[in-house]
């Protein structure tokens, strides 16, 4: 005897098939050895009732404060537990309700289509990105004096060149070009000076067959970078440090990476605090994906980044590697930058030069919990971890 582990449908129909169940059986039970829990925040004590019968009447589960069943609560926080079967059928019977039900139902029905699917195919610079297939390595050229690991290594252009020749050796997709540090307590970089340390390498960078990113939360940065060759901004305050950001890449229509961060690179780690870590990530970057969508970028032009390192203590960050896959209902790819950071050092007690296996882990694990991207700066030694794990975690 075992116990099976069942992740999504195609993994039961691949169970039911090996023991001689009939197809027209596998449709139906295929669904229902899925089993999924859903969390929903904040929603009207009345609506959650009904919702909470609903699922009861299906066979399944849900959990609501006590103070929500006389109504003393006006809101309560939700937990749906069932399998997919039967919260499909619970998505059709809450379209009927009123109480805001019709719209709570959408949400479900969308967060479990983008837990279970991959978001579509991504053309970039020429290259088409297909998620889910396999992960994709950005390799990290910091073109500052003062970065954490690499600080002042690649400053001069000659250098800079150098080393992203060495990255795309290796195999990077995607080449990060960042002319301001972002390590805690860094300093902001005037907009004269970040775009001396990024243009030349990006007009240079031309000539290779690989997409460019710039590293910049500057929207002047960001729009010189684009005319001068780059594909994708990489804007670690998701949007809102600079209002116009969503505007030029709306303009040049260049996919976005949005990156979640509490505070910002001079304050983010001043005693980092959350009342509960991922619901109120997920809640800043929904917001952002609403910034990016009412600017004009496309659902597929968004990539999200839940900023491992960036306003979080290493509990926080281990947590997000963790539950890294609950990111998925945003529907978009998934970026994680775990690269050498203290976290690692935290854990290993080592500094930024001995922690390349202590990266090697978390890239492993990410892999295996959906990340699309990961961002890195040794491309040449984590190559081969990536591609291992990719054919452990997505076989078909």
């Amino acid at each position: 005897m075992r116990i099976v582990e069942i992740e999504n449908t195609s993994y039961a129909e691949r169970e039911l098939q090996n023991i001689g169940s009939d197809p027209a059986g596998i449709r139906i039970m295929a669904p229902k050895s899925v089993f999924r829990v859903l969390k929903l925040n904040k929603i009207p004590s009345v609506a959650a009732n009904v919702l909470k019968q609903e699922m009861l009447s299906l066979g399944g589960e849900a959990a609501t404060s006590y103070h929500s069943v006389d109504l003393s609560s006006r809101t309560t926080d939700l937990l749906i537990m069932g399998s997919q079967r039967q919260l499909r059928q619970l998505v059709k019977k809450l379209k009927l309700h009123a109480f805001g039900l019709p719209r709570t139902a959408v949400k479900i029905e969308t967060a479990l289509q983008n837990y279970d699917h991959p978001p579509a195919p991504l053309r970039i610079g020429g290259k088409t990105f297909h998620w889910g297939r396999r992960t994709y390595l950005m390799g990290i050229l910091n073109l500052t004096p003062d970065s954490f690991y690499d600080g002042g290594k690649y400053f001069n252009p000659v250098a800079a060149l150098k080393q992203a020749q060495e990255l795309i050796d290796a195999g990077a997709d995607i080449i990060d070009v960042g002319g301001e540090s972002t390590r805690p307590g860094a300093r902001p970089v005037p907009v004269k000076e970040e775009l001396r340390r990024v243009l030349p390498v990006i007009a240079a960078l031309k000539k290779y067959s690989v997409v460019i990113s710039i590293d910049t939360r500057k929207a002047a940065v960001a729009e010189a970078a684009l005319k001068a060759g780059a594909h994708i901004i990489n804007d670690i305050s998701a949007l809102r440090h600079d209002k116009s950001m969503a505007k030029v890449a709306a303009l040049y229509s260049a996919p976005v990476i949005l990156m979640h961060m509490q505070g910002d690179p001079q304050t983010m780690q001043r005693k980092p605090a959350y009342r509960e870590l991922i619901s109120e990530i997920m809640d800043h970057l929904e917001g952002s994906i609403a910034i990016a969508r009412k600017a004009g970028i496309p659902q597929d032009h968004i990539i999200v980044d839940p900023g491992f390192g960036f306003g979080k203590l290493p509990e926080h960050n281990l947590e997000i590697l963790k539950r890294l896959k609950e990111f998925r209902i945003l529907g978009c790819p998934l970026l994680i930058g775990t690269s050498r950071k203290s976290t690692i050092g935290a854990v290993l007690n080592a500094p930024a030069e001995e922690r390349l296996w202590g990266t090697a882990a978390t890239v492993a694990i990410a892999i295996s919990k959906g990340a699309d991207i990961i961002r890195i700066h040794d491309v040449d030694k984590l190559r081969q971890v990536a591609k291992m794990s990719d054919a452990i975690v997505r076989r078909k």
